[in-house]
């Protein structure tokens, strides 16, 4: 473990941590809602520190990100806890199931040795994905300056449930990050996530505004997720607060593998398309459906003239842009290389 990065020292041992959002107050022994931040006689401690669970090289395209390195390859890691309680959460098992374990568990990997396996593997990123990076911060952002160093890129795969203090910290050494907007409203955030919109919006705008990369996901969820309504809500805070030419992915759900949401049905098809036509309607330039391979709407076309530029099937990627231009109009096409 390692002592927290962020935190205030209240009376009578108590502790406000800093981290996330939720702004816990913790007395001695108590731990933090997401389950790996820990009051040990008024110190707080990551429990969760240089404990890997999770380790893969991706597609940089499953994170999603479409236009951030498109076509390459990522180093995916994670460390156990999550601040939400998301009930479609996918990966529960370690963002849900081992967070109130009496000792956490992981392999014992330093941020040295993580970026060592990315530079020995050739791989241009390091992503901090599967549970949400910012519980495992202090991992993350040690890890983070060694691979700036070493002429890594880093990304955040990230429910946006920052403070000020925690996005300002990692924000130097982060170069994308891919942002859920679940829903549009606190009321879909309490009961569905055990959380708030307002702090993910002003994450996000933050981060655009200080030059990372930012791509945004929501996950449509039949009853939960999918009004009309909604989608132009958000839409129109795409456009208005981060920019047209970021791009906005519209994700199938699935009962099957979610957390406590199995008897949900998996999204229809059309409700994706129709996200995706509103989306287009509110002048974004780069609408994504993903989990349903196939459709012409997980490609990239030029917002110019219209012209097939990165073709996708699942996650094999064929470019046809030059140098992030389209080769037909010469269009820039807002990708990152």
């Amino acid at each position: 473990m390692k002592e927290a990065y962020l935190y205030k020292k209240l009376s009578l041992e108590k502790v406000q941590c800093r981290n996330c959002a939720h702004y816990c107050v913790l007395s001695s022994k108590e731990r933090g809602k997401c389950g790996v931040r820990e009051n040990i006689e008024g110190k707080l401690y990551a429990l969760n520190y240089e404990k890997l669970v999770a380790c893969n090289i991706d597609p940089i395209e499953k994170k999603p990100f479409f236009h951030f390195l498109p076509g390459s390859q990522s180093l995916s890691v994670a460390a156990v806890g999550c601040n939400f309680s998301c009930l479609n959460c996918q990966n529960y098992d370690i963002s849900q199931g081992l967070k109130r374990a009496k000792e956490i568990p992981g392999q014992k990997v330093s941020p040295q040795q993580i970026v060592e396996l990315a530079l020995k593997n050739k791989l241009p990123s390091i992503s901090y994905t599967y549970t949400e990076p910012t519980v495992f911060l202090e991992y993350a952002l040690d890890t983070m300056k060694l691979a700036k160093n070493a002429g890594l890129k880093n990304t955040f795969v990230s429910n946006g449930f920052m403070t000020l203090e925690s996005a300002k910290m990692v924000i130097p050494y982060l170069d994308a990050n891919n942002i859920d907007i679940k829903g549009f409203s606190d009321d879909f955030y309490r009961r569905n996530c055990g959380a708030l919109l307002q702090p993910v919006l002003d994450t996000a705008k933050l981060m655009k505004k200080l030059g990372v990369w930012v791509e945004i996901t929501t996950l449509v969820i039949p009853t939960l997720s999918d009004s009309e309504e909604m989608f132009r809500e958000i839409a129109r805070f795409i456009y208005k607060e981060l920019g047209s030419e970021t791009p906005w992915h519209l994700s199938q759900f699935s009962g099957a593998i979610s957390w406590k949401l199995q008897n949900v049905p998996n999204t229809p098809i059309e409700t994706l398309k129709v996200a995706f036509r509103i989306g287009k309607e509110e002048g974004l330039k780069y609408v994504y459906t993903g989990n349903v391979p196939g459709l012409s709407s997980e490609d990239t076309f030029c917002p110019k003239c219209g012209m097939l530029v990165i073709d996708r099937e699942v996650y094999f990627v064929k470019r046809y842009d030059k140098f992030g231009k389209c080769p037909k109009c010469g269009g820039i096409l807002n990708i990152i290389d």
